[in-house]
């Protein structure tokens, strides 16, 4: 066998038998944020990356949110407003897409505690709250809060319809949330 083609052998096998980091056998692509020939750009969410980023939190972490249902049309965040930002999904692998989302509490800092809302059903599910259906869902579909995961939203990576949910329905999931996680 020439040296070329033992060292062509060795590297084949050095790169097939690799393995990324994680441990996984495959890696998953990075999102995509340029286009191919053609294709308009795909730029990423405002929400998905960076210091403003919509994180998930640890509920045991969070300490003291500022509840009070409070909406009003002054510019800033208000518990008891939907907003749509970039939510990253279950898997927590990056990726993620742009949801409607209810502010529920205030945080330090600027940033709010926000729940994400979904059309899927989920009667019976402890980990939705039914919403019913309103004015943020242009289908007029019902809705559910998901109160099994939070999320640090801030004010500068949100898209605004300047919706809100009635004091009844914020009641319900900030009840749920004391509740499940222990907040006062």
């Amino acid at each position: 066998m020439s040296r070329t083609r033992r060292f062509l052998t060795a590297l084949r096998s050095a790169l097939v038998g690799a393995r990324p980091p994680s441990g996984r056998s495959t890696p998953r692509p990075a999102p995509r944020t340029s286009a191919g020939p053609g294709e308009p750009e795909v730029e990423p969410s405002a929400g998905q990356s960076g210091p403003a980023a919509t994180v998930e939190l640890d509920p045991v972490q969070v300490r003291r949110p500022g509840w009070g249902y409070a909406p009003s049309p002054n510019g800033a965040l208000d518990p008891g407003e939907i907003v749509w930002t970039w939510v990253p999904y279950e898997e927590r692998d990056g990726r993620g897409k742009d949801r409607p989302v209810v502010v529920v509490a205030t945080l330090t800092g600027g940033a709010v505690l926000a729940v994400q809302l979904t059309s899927k059903d989920h009667t019976g599910d402890a980990d939705f709250v039914p919403l019913g259906v309103g004015d943020w869902d242009r289908d007029r579909r019902p809705s559910w809060a998901a109160v099994d995961r939070v999320f640090r939203v801030s004010p500068d990576v949100v898209r605004r319809e300047g919706t809100f949910i009635d004091s009844a329905r914020y009641t319900l999931i900030e009840r749920a949330l004391r509740t499940r996680y222990g907040w006062r």
